[in-house]
C-alpha cells in the first residue's frame, strides 16, 4: 500500500492511505472507525499505516488488547499496548476500558482488537453491541479516534444495526482471490456520489466500481466463496442450538462438553455453586432453563439456588419428592437484560460516578431516580408481554436475582426488593405495572443497606448485574384475596436452640398463614410460630395464654380489588372469607370464643398455632427429610423458603420458592464458662434465648440505651438515637457489644430502637432487653433477613428477659465513668469505654449458657 501525503488538519486525520481518505474525504476527530472484516489480516493492513501517520504528528497511540488472536501491532516504538482481561464479565470490562479512556483523556488515538473476540469471554452477542453503545460517545465526547475490527458473520443482526448506529464510520473489507474491495457503509457527515460504491484496490488507490454490471459479477464471485452461509445467528443462540443438535443425537461427550460451556453462561462463575451445578442440572435441565429466559447471561443466585434445590430433592430422594414437590413455573429475566437497560438509558456514566469511591454512596440515590424512569429496550418489553400472556392473570411475583446473590457467604438476605404483582387488568395495565416492578427491583441494587453490605464483605468492586425471578404466586382465589394456605422458612441447623434438649443438626422453622412475607421479615406487634424440628410442641413460652398471645394475628395476602399487598387482621379475614383451612392451622381459643359470644360476637376465635399441622399431618417428617437431602446435596446448612398447598385431608405438599447456604456462626467447639463464676463479676447471664452457636469474645466497649429515658421520648426523638449510635458504632473498630430495650432494627420505634443494619453491622454482640418501660420486648424471630444479616456477619445475639428465672441482669455494673459518646452526647445513649478490665462474653451451645461477665 502507499501512504502518500496523508491529510491532516486541526479537524481532519488521515487513515495514512492517500487513496482511503479520497474515498472517505478523510477521518473526523471524534470518529469511531468500525471494520468488518472476515480476515483480521486486512484489518492489520489498514492499522499499520494509521499509526505511522498518526505517530508522525505526535499523537499518543494505545492499542488495548484483549483478544485472543495474534496481536495487531507488535512492538511498535510509538503504541503503548495495555492488556485487559474480559474473562471477568461486561461490567469489570467496560468499567477498565472507561476508566483508561477517561485517564488518557482528550485527543489520544486507539486501536483495539476484534470486538469479536468478546463472545469468547461473555457468549452474549448483545453484550459486544452494549459495550460498543457505552466506550463509543465517550471516545468520541474526548475528541479521540478509534479504530475496531468486527467478523460481521458471528453477531446478530441486532448487534450489528447497533453497532452501525453508534459508530461514525463502517467499512466492510471483502477478498476474491489476491483482489481486495471495500465498501464504505457509514461516513457520518460526508458523503460524496460514489462514496458508499463498492471500491477495488489498484496500486494503493481505491476506484470506485461504477459498472452496475462488474459490481453485480464481483458480488456473484464472493457468494460462490461462501455458498452455503447460514442466516446471522447470535452466538448465545448457536450454543443452545447445538445443544439441542446433541441431546438429540445422544453425542455424550459432546453433550459433557456443552454442559460445561452452558453452565459458564447461564448459571454462574462461583466455583461451589458450579460444582453443585455440575452434579444436579443436566444439560436437558440448562435448555429448559434457557426456554423459560428473558433475554440473555445469568439468571442469577436466587434462581440457580432455587432450581439445584428442586433437582436434588427430585433426583436424590424421588419417591417421595416427585409427589409431594409442586412443579415450579417460574421464568427468568437475565443480566443481559439489566445491562441492557442502563445502556439504553444511558446510565453507564453515573454507573462509573457511583463505582468510584467518592461516588459509591453519594450518586446512587440520583441512579435510583433515572433506573425507575428508565425505559426497556424494545425486545426486552415483547418477551415480557409474552411472559404476561403465559401467566394470564394469576399473581406473580418479581424477586431479585443478582449474580452474588444466594451464594456461599453472601445471602443479601432483604438487601434487594421483591415485588408482588397482581396482575389484574387489561394487557397493556399489567404490562405496565410489571415494568414498574422491574425497574423497582433494579433500582433497589442502589439502596444504601445493598452497597454498605457490599461493601463490608469486600464485594463493592465485583460484578454484580440483576436478573430477576418472576414467580406464578402458590395460593388460592379467595374471593377478592389471594394467599397461599401458608409458609415458612426452614433452616436445616437450629443455632437458637431454646432448650437444652433441642438438637442443632435437628433444624427450625419458622410459619405463618398467608403469604411468606411474614416468615421472613421480622413482624411488628405480631408472631411468626418458631418450632424446633426435633421438638414442635415445644415453645418458648410460660403457659397457653403466652403461646396464644405470642402467636400470628396478621395475615400478609393479595388484595386483587385494591391491586396490592395488604395486611388484615386474620379475625377480619374470616369474617369475609368463609373457605380458609383453619381446622388444619389452628386451634379454638375456648375461652376467647366463650367470651366472644357473652358480648354478641359471633365465635369461633381461631389461634394460629399450627398443632393441627403438626400433630395431624406428616408436615414435620416432610420438612425434615427435604431439610436433611438438601443439607446433603449442598454439603452444607441450608436456609428454604417454601410455601404450603393443604388438600382437604390437611396433607401438605410443597413448593420451594428458595434455598441457600445458611450461614453460621457457631461450631467454635467447645467452651468453658468459669465455675465458681462470682456473682459480682456478672454483667448478665440467660439460659436460651441466644443465636451463634459458641461464642467466646472479648468486649471493649459497650453501648447501651437507657430504657427509663428512652421511653419517654417522641419518635422523631427515637430515629435521632438510633441515627447517633449508628455513628458511634462507626466512630471505631474496637469490640463492641450492643445493649438496648424491645427490638434493634424495628419499624416501629416504639417497640425498640429503629436503626438500620447498616448502622450496627460492625458490632461483636447485639443483646435485646425485655423493659418494663413501654412495650419494649424482644423478638426471637430467628429465620428473618435481620438475623440472617446477624449470622452473616458474625454478629452474636442475645435476648434477654430479666424479669424471668432463667435471666439474670446487672446494667449498673457497667462503670461508671462513662465516656461521652464521639458524635454529640444523647441522654438515652451511655458509652462505656472498658480500659481497666474488659468483658468476657461466652455462650455454651450445648448446656444453652450465656454469660457476660468482667474479668480480672
Amino acid at each position: 500500500m502507499n501512504a502518500e501525503e496523508p491529510l491532516q488538519s486541526a479537524d481532519r486525520v488521515s487513515t495514512g492511505l492517500s487513496g482511503l481518505d479520497e474515498v472517505l474525504d478523510g477521518l473526523r476527530i471524534g470518529d469511531n472507525v468500525v471494520w468488518r472484516v472476515t480476515d483480521l489480516d486486512d484489518y492489520r493492513r489498514f492499522v499499520l499505516p494509521f499509526v505511522d501517520a498518526a505517530s508522525a504528528t505526535g499523537r499518543q497511540i494505545i492499542y488495548l488488547r484483549f483478544g485472543q488472536h495474534p496481536p495487531i501491532l507488535q512492538q511498535h516504538p510509538a503504541v503503548r499496548t495495555i492488556e485487559i482481561d474480559a474473562l471477568g464479565g461486561f461490567e469489570s470490562f467496560t468499567s477498565r476500558v472507561w476508566h483508561l479512556i477517561e485517564q488518557h483523556g482528550r485527543g489520544a488515538f486507539y486501536v483495539c482488537d476484534s470486538l469479536s473476540e468478546l463472545l469468547n469471554a461473555w457468549a452474549t452477542d448483545a453484550m459486544v453491541g452494549n459495550f460498543f453503545r457505552v466506550v463509543c460517545p465517550f471516545l468520541f465526547e474526548l475528541d479521540t479516534v478509534a479504530w475496531f475490527a468486527l467478523h460481521p458473520e458471528r453477531h446478530s443482526r441486532m448487534t450489528l444495526d447497533r453497532i452501525r448506529q453508534t459508530t461514525q464510520v463502517m467499512i466492510d473489507v471483502q477478498r476474491h482471490g489476491d483482489e481486495v474491495q471495500i465498501q464504505p457503509i457509514k461516513a457520518w457527515r460526508r458523503q460524496s456520489p460514489t462514496m458508499f460504491l463498492p471500491h477495488r484496490e489498484q496500486d494503493g488507490q481505491f476506484q470506485p466500481i461504477t459498472d452496475s454490471s462488474d459490481a453485480t459479477r464481483l458480488q456473484a464471485s464472493l457468494e460462490l466463496e461462501h455458498p452455503h452461509r447460514q442466516p446471522l445467528l447470535d452466538y448465545w443462540d448457536r450454543l443452545f442450538q447445538e445443544a439441542g443438535r446433541a441431546l438429540s443425537e445422544q453425542d455424550d461427550a459432546c453433550i459433557a462438553e456443552l454442559q460445561e460451556q452452558v453452565l459458564q453462561v447461564l448459571i454462574s462463575r462461583d466455583p461451589r455453586i458450579l460444582e453443585l451445578a455440575r452434579r444436579y442440572l443436566s444439560l436437558d435441565d440448562l435448555l429448559g432453563i434457557r426456554s423459560r429466559l428473558v433475554g440473555s447471561g445469568y439468571v442469577g443466585g436466587k434462581a440457580t439456588g432455587m432450581l439445584i434445590a428442586r433437582n436434588i430433592l427430585l433426583k436424590d430422594a424421588p419417591d417421595l419428592w416427585q409427589q409431594q414437590l409442586e412443579p415450579h413455573d417460574s421464568s427468568y429475566l437475565g443480566t443481559d437484560a439489566y445491562y441492557a437497560f442502563l445502556v439504553h438509558n444511558g446510565l453507564w456514566p453515573a454507573i462509573m460516578r457511583q463505582r468510584s469511591e467518592a461516588g459509591y454512596l453519594s450518586e446512587a440515590p440520583a441512579l435510583q431516580g433515572h433506573i425507575l424512569a428508565g425505559e426497556f429496550p424494545y425486545e426486552i418489553r415483547a418477551e415480557l408481554e409474552r411472559l404476561l400472556d403465559h401467566y394470564g392473570q394469576y399473581p406473580i411475583l418479581v424477586r431479585s436475582s443478582s449474580l452474588q446473590e444466594d451464594g456461599f457467604g453472601n445471602a443479601f438476605a432483604g438487601k434487594y426488593e421483591s415485588v408482588f404483582l397482581v396482575n389484574q387488568g387489561s394487557p397493556e395495565q399489567r404490562l405496565a405495572a410489571l415494568e414498574a416492578a422491574v425497574r423497582q427491583v433494579y433500582a433497589s441494587s442502589m439502596s444504601e443497606d445493598a452497597l454498605v453490605y457490599r461493601k463490608q464483605r469486600g464485594l463493592d468492586q465485583r460484578e454484580e448485574p440483576m436478573a430477576l425471578l418472576i414467580q406464578r404466586v402458590n395460593g388460592r382465589f379467595h374471593g377478592r384475596y389471594y394467599l397461599p394456605d401458608a409458609a415458612g422458612v426452614g433452616v436445616s441447623r437450629n443455632t437458637f436452640a431454646w432448650d437444652s434438649n433441642m438438637a442443632p443438626e435437628a433444624g427450625m422453622v419458622r410459619l405463618v398463614m398467608g403469604l411468606g412475607t411474614r416468615a421472613v421479615d421480622r413482624i411488628e406487634g405480631d408472631h411468626a410460630c418458631v418450632m424446633a424440628l426435633d421438638h414442635p410442641m415445644r415453645q418458648p413460652f410460660r403457659n397457653q395464654d403466652e403461646n396464644y398471645r405470642f402467636s400470628q394475628h396478621l395475615v400478609d395476602l393479595l388484595d386483587l380489588q385494591e391491586g396490592s399487598l395488604d395486611t388484615r387482621p386474620l379475625s377480619q379475614l374470616l369474617e369475609t372469607t368463609k373457605d380458609l383451612p383453619m381446622a388444619h392451622l389452628a386451634e379454638v381459643d375456648r375461652a376467647a370464643s366463650t367470651r366472644a359470644e357473652q358480648i354478641g360476637l359471633q365465635g369461633p376465635i381461631w389461634r394460629l398455632t399450627f398443632r393441627p399441622l403438626v400433630q395431624q399431618s406428616p408436615f414435620i417428617n416432610r420438612l425434615s427429610h427435604l431439610l436433611k437431602t438438601l443439607e446433603a446435596g449442598y454439603r452444607h446448612p441450608v436456609d428454604v423458603e417454601f410455601t404450603l398447598h393443604l388438600n382437604d385431608q390437611g396433607e401438605p405438599s410443597f413448593n420451594l420458592v428458595q434455598c441457600r447456604p445458611l450461614a453460621t456462626i457457631g461450631e467454635t467447639g467447645p467452651v468453658a464458662i468459669p465455675d465458681p463464676l462470682p456473682e459480682n463479676h456478672l454483667l448478665f447471664r440467660t439460659q436460651g434465648h441466644f443465636m451463634g452457636g459458641n461464642i467466646n469474645l472479648a468486649i471493649k466497649r459497650v453501648i447501651r440505651v437507657d430504657a427509663s429515658v428512652y421511653a419517654d421520648l417522641t419518635t422523631s426523638e427515637r430515629y435521632d438515637v438510633a441515627r447517633r449510635i449508628g455513628e458511634e458504632v462507626r466512630s471505631t473498630d474496637t469490640p463492641t457489644l450492643l445493649i438496648g430495650p424491645g427490638r434493634w432494627g424495628t419499624s416501629s420505634p416504639e417497640l425498640g430502637v429503629p436503626v438500620r443494619f447498616s448502622d450496627i453491622a460492625g458490632v461483636a454482640a447485639l443483646v435485646e432487653v425485655s423493659e418494663k418501660a413501654g412495650e419494649m420486648v424482644p423478638d426471637l424471630s430467628y429465620g428473618s433477613h435481620f438475623f440472617q444479616d446477624l449470622v452473616e456477619t458474625g454478629t452474636a445475639y442475645a435476648a434477654l428477659f430479666p424479669e424471668n428465672n432463667h435471666c439474670d441482669y446487672f446494667p449498673n455494673r457497667l462503670p461508671l465513668d462513662t465516656a461521652p459518646a464521639q458524635t454529640s452526647a444523647h441522654p438515652a445513649i451511655r458509652v462505656h469505654h472498658l480500659k481497666q478490665r474488659h468483658l468476657q462474653l461466652t455462650g455454651d451451645v450445648v448446656g444453652q449458657q450465656l454469660v457476660c461477665y468482667f474479668t480480672d
